[in-house]
């Protein structure tokens, strides 16, 4: 027996339902209906249902439809800020607008999405803006503040998300004056969060959701108990996210804008009452120091750090620069404390100095158990400490899942962690016990390669959900073919990367461009971005295709060049690309035919937190690489490959230039994960493909 929301669902997606009049071109998907009448059972019985849902399915209206149709309070978490506007600002007006509802909706990102009002004005007074085309930017920005609502820096066209700028106009928990600040009744963070707790549909992202279970200062805090639906999308990243906030880091970075940030307030609002440039040298003095220490390893590098210092680091001389940084920041505090009745800025900088001093502290005390300490090498250094995955705080302190033989008289570690406050052991049960009826829905694309997800649930505390995988609807069969070629070198030969170029090369210029090239590697994607440009400077201009790289144009500038495709009068594009590109990259149509992938996606062998959660495994009797790289690989594959079918009318090639995929035994596995498409077995069998899209 169904109940009254699933009928209410049923009918919507019915062939002649209201979702006809939401969407162009609705039909009705078995799939998509067969998520919907899930979600709509979740939400009324309550509990946590996970979905596989493949691409084409149409999970964002399976979702949003159940929901908003509930008439319950709901919070809809995605991993990217681009699906968050498109959620907001298309997918949930068209609903609401086609069943007539009377619903509120809000938008609420992080602090960084904002601008300060506040450090704008401070902008306008530094003398050390980065370049003089900063005050061009700065300029527009001043102009644009004036008629902004909400101040979303993502409304601002044409400012690059890598700007210099953006982090001397936007806010931290750091520097954030709250109460004090005198630009705190316009504040567009207040504002947002505002809305947001009036609202009866809320749009967040796993960052902002993440950043609150850590700190409890996004406002979270008060909006998540409010609610009775909760939907994270693009759920494949939550493990991810959430291990960046829920450990530690501190940066030579930080203590180097926290020393500009000083010196700026006390020369504006204190000058001569502290020696301001002796503190700030003294900072700049051991964050310099710090990174000393660690000398002239290779940028990129991560050393993990399992005793008293980093890997292949003297114990005495970190242990001395870390003590020097403390000292630093201690002394900074000291004389920040002096004059914290003259202005609310020395108030939260002295803050900002006690915090810090207590991190440094933090990191040189042991690791957490359960947890992976490492540094990460570059211009400036980052020291991680990170757990191996959420599970614990995702069952704990999200779901409120509290262990029955658990003392209900200890009031210890957990309290302090306790996403909602501080709370005594037996209170949380009883929390727990209320929010038994909340329903949580989990869904992506791509969530393992076996039927109980265990990749996903595993890590994120989720084996007791109930799982459903919904398949793809395309003809992947008459849609698409791979190409794995036979005759190539092996992944770590030195030819490999430029076998891979003249492959997409030969592609692309068949295709008149339309190639997503993506690599395992940022090495592989500057090589095969370089050949691929000497092999094109051999064409005529006119069939030319333009070689676009990740890295040299902001993100969203590659990605509608690249969807442009070709116009008149030049060939088309190729994108190389890595990491981000991956996934969340849509071109439907004929913008793509080719996809490339050079390497099996394996992740890093001597990644610190790879290692630590391989050897974790191994501790537990279980193998690293077949509960663990593969599932990985599995699952990164599946997103790769998931660029190039994304319309019942596309079509095209994916090209795995790995010989492992069809010489190693485990290369079925990943085979088998891939969308079933038809097999090219020869380099003619490719040719005759490539020559087919043409037509």
């Amino acid at each position: 027996m169904t109940g009254a929301l699933e009928d209410k669902v049923r009918d919507a997606f019915a062939q002649d339902g209201a979702l006809s009049r939401a969407a162009d071109q609705f039909r009705e998907r078995s799939g998509q209906t067969e998520m919907a009448m899930a979600v709509a059972r979740t939400i009324d019985q309550g509990g946590v249902l996970v979905v596989e849902a493949g691409t084409g399915v149409g999970k964002t209206f399976s979702y949003l439809v159940p929901a908003l149709l509930s008439g319950e309070r709901v919070l809809l978490s995605t991993a990217t800020k681009t699906l968050q506007d498109q959620l907001f600002g298309r997918d949930l007006p068209r609903l609401v607008e086609a069943f007539g509802l009377p619903v509120r909706t809000a938008l609420l990102k992080g602090r960084a999405s904002y601008l300060c009002l506040h450090r704008l004005d401070q902008a306008r007074h530094d003398a050390s803006l980065p370049e003089r085309g900063s005050l061009r930017t700065l300029a527009k920005i001043e102009q644009w503040s004036k008629a902004t609502r909400t101040g979303d820096l993502a409304e601002l066209p044409g400012l690059d998300e890598r700007s210099p700028l953006i982090p001397l106009i936007t806010s931290t928990r750091e520097n954030c004056l709250g109460a004090q600040c005198p630009q705190f009744k316009p504040c567009h963070v207040n504002l947002a969060r505002r809305e947001a707790l009036a609202a009866d549909i809320v749009v967040i992202n796993h960052h902002l959701f993440f950043a609150d279970l850590a700190v409890r200062e996004t406002g979270m805090a008060e909006l998540l108990p409010t609610v009775s639906v909760v939907v994270f999308d693009e759920a494949h990243q939550l493990n991810e996210t959430g291990v960046q906030f829920l450990g530690a880091q501190l940066g030579s970075g930080q203590a180097l804008d926290f020393a500009r940030d000083m010196l700026a307030a006390g020369l504006q609002h204190a000058r001569g009452l502290v020696d301001w440039q002796q503190l700030v040298g003294a900072l700049e003095r051991a964050a310099r120091e710090l990174r000393l220490v660690v000398g002239k390893q290779w940028p990129g590098a991560k050393l993990r750090w399992l005793g008293a210092s980093p890997e292949g680091i003297d114990p005495d001389a970190w242990q001395r620069a870390l003590d020097d940084l403390l000292h630093a920041f201690e002394l900074a505090a000291e004389g920040l404390a002096t004059v914290s009745e003259i202005s609310p800025d020395f108030v939260r900088l002295h803050e900002r100095a006690r915090q810090l001093a207590k991190r440094t502290a933090c990191f040189a005390l042991p690791c957490e158990v359960d947890s992976v300490r490492w540094v990460d090498v570059g211009t400036q250094l980052r020291l991680i400490e990170s757990p191996l995955d959420i599970a614990d705080a995702m069952r704990k302190r999200v779901l409120k899942i509290v262990d029955a033989d658990a003392d209900v008289g200890d009031d210890g570690d957990d309290d302090d962690l306790d996403g909602y406050g501080e709370r005594p052991a037996r209170e949380a049960a009883a929390a727990a016990q209320e929010d038994s009826g909340r329903a949580w829905v989990f869904t992506s694309a791509t969530l393992g390669d076996e039927p109980t997800l265990r990749w996903f649930t595993e890590p994120c505390g989720l084996q007791d959900a109930e799982v459903l995988r919904v398949q793809s609807p395309f003809d992947y069969a008459s849609q698409a073919a791979l190409y794995v070629p036979r005759a190539f070198p092996k992944p770590n030969d030195p030819s490999h990367s430029q076998r891979v170029a003249e492959l997409a090369a030969r592609g692309a210029t068949e295709l008149g461009g339309r190639t997503l090239v993506l690599t395992t590697t940022l090495r592989a994607l500057r090589t095969i971005g370089d050949a691929m440009k000497q092999q094109f400077e051999l064409l005529d201009a006119q069939v030319r295709p333009e070689v676009l790289v990740q890295g040299e144009l902001p993100k969203r500038v590659l990605m509608d060049r690249f969807r442009e495709g070709a116009s008149a009068g030049r060939a088309g594009c190729v994108l190389v690309a890595s990491a981000s590109f991956w996934e969340g990259f849509d071109a439907p149509g004929d913008a793509l035919q080719l996809v490339v992938i050079d390497k099996l996606p394996f992740p890093p062998p001597n990644d610190p937190l790879v290692e630590a959660r391989s050897q974790r495994l191994e501790s537990q009797g279980r193998s690293s690489f077949s509960d663990y790289s593969l599932p990985e690989a599995a699952v990164a594959l599946k997103q790769g490959a998931g660029r190039l079918i994304r319309r019942e009318t596309d079509s095209g090639v994916l090209a795995i230039c790995d010989t492992r995929l069809v010489a190693m035994g485990y290369g079925r596995r990943l085979l088998s994960a891939l969308p079933p498409m038809r097999r090219l077995e020869n380099e003619s069998d490719f040719e005759a493909a490539l020559d087919a899209l043409k037509t």
